[in-house]
């Protein structure tokens, strides 16, 4: 019977069990003074990444545990999930259905009380995110995308101040290091955005790569094609870092619990450790008893799965080059002038000192943006050119081509 964890070990992230155990064992005491009886509150709690943070503070113990998301169906299946597993659970424990900038959430934040009687929660730790590359085909979905990452971002960040936690984490990515793509530098921006509200409270974030089979990305997609008997279609020439999906909960408890104020956590990575999604295709295919039918193109391998349908063993593939918008050639998590610590953690690296950026910047930035996305026939092109202005190392790939046009 396949087992996607035990894949994941073998043939993506190739190590056997989280690469974080001993960060997490050797900080044991300290990560429980951090949660234990803490009120915590998780912002995209359903999703992949958020929903692994859940399991990974949940042994230590908080007093509550409040998770809001908009997508009602996950958030049911976590909380099934959770109560079904036998792990402990906290005596409050309540999942919202919302949007994190409506202003039910505003409500809901303000009128919640902590033990010590103060407004808000103890922890919090945002997850609601645009992750993908494909988010920023036109002006429409760019401008969800930066609303979304930043601009709702920032009215978060306002009422944090009001009533300011003991911590607050935002998840960032490795694709904020020399963006190539909005969506990189999204995140970038929001990396400047949570560090200017730091005199307020302490601010941590994490880059990491991508999360194996998380929700939406390329290799869940391999098991949806799977289930349907549809032909898998991957680049050829894309490497990537992986981590494992208990692995990208567990970075996150790590970074927000035990990193300093302004701290930009990430896992140490090698280049050997790259993985293709072509190969982890192959693997899969491999795994679940097919022969592998390489295609010349999306319509050749659409047509040979009829004959998979049919009872076929062959499953029809097309692997080619990457030729879409915002897809870096290579990953990196620091940049040049970024003090590190290596020594720290045995399997962490933390981005230390980042000095405080300019409040007024980065909202002048923001009000740039809203006032752009107002104007009548605002193009994707002015909104680069808008960021390029605050990341001069922004250098946008546009090949005029999108992720939606393939399989």
């Amino acid at each position: 019977m396949f087992n996607l964890d035990e894949f994941i070990d073998t043939y993506v992230t190739r190590r056997k069990g989280s690469m974080f155990e001993k960060d997490i064992e050797a900080n044991r005491q300290e990560l429980t003074q951090a949660i234990e009886g803490r009120s915590v509150l998780v912002i995209g709690g359903a999703g992949s990444i958020g929903s692994s943070f859940v399991r990974a503070i949940l042994p230590f113990r908080p007093a509550e545990l409040y998770i809001v998301d908009t997508n009602e169906n996950a958030l049911t299946e976590l909380t099934r999930d959770l109560r079904s597993s036998g792990g402990f659970m906290p005596k409050v424990y309540i999942p919202y259905p919302m949007d994190y900038s409506s202003v039910t959430f505003r409500r809901m934040f303000r009128d919640h009380k902590r033990s010590c009687g103060k407004n808000g929660f103890d922890i919090v730790a945002n997850f609601s995110a645009h992750k993908h590359v494909r988010s920023e085909k036109d002006i429409y979905s760019v401008e969800a995308l930066i609303r979304n990452n930043v601009i709702h971002a920032k009215a978060l960040l306002e009422l944090l101040e009001q009533n300011p936690p003991e911590v607050y984490f935002c998840v960032s990515t490795d694709k904020a290091a020399n963006p190539v793509n909005i969506m990189g530098a999204s995140k970038r921006i929001m990396e400047d955005l949570i560090f200017s509200y730091s005199d307020a409270f302490p601010v941590k974030t994490a880059r990491f790569a991508n999360v194996a089979f998380s929700n939406g990305s390329l290799p869940a997609g391999f098991l949806e094609r799977l289930n349907k008997l549809q032909p898998l279609s991957a680049p050829s020439d894309v490497r990537r870092y992986f981590v494992s999906p208990k692995e990208s909960g567990q970075i996150c408890m790590l970074s927000a619990m035990l990193g300093q104020n302004r701290a930009i956590f990430f896992p140490k990575l090698e280049e050997a450790q790259m993985e293709t999604f072509d190969n982890i295709a192959e693997n899969l295919l491999v795994e679940n008893g097919y022969e592998i039918e390489y295609c010349n193109s999306d319509e050749e391998a659409i047509e040979k799965a009829k004959e998979l349908r049919a009872g076929g063993r062959n499953y029809p593939v097309h692997f080619s080059s990457s030729d879409t918008s915002g897809e870096k050639a290579y990953e990196e998590f620091y940049v040049e002038g970024e003090p590190v610590d290596m020594k720290r953690f045995a399997a962490l690296g933390v981005i230390m000192e980042k000095p405080a950026p300019n409040r007024a910047a980065v909202e002048k930035l923001i009000d740039t943006l809203e006032e752009t996305f107002e104007k009548p026939g605002t193009t994707k092109e002015e909104v680069v050119q808008i960021i390029a202005s605050y990341l001069p190392n922004f250098e946008h790939i546009e090949t005029g081509k999108s992720l939606d046009g393939k399989m």
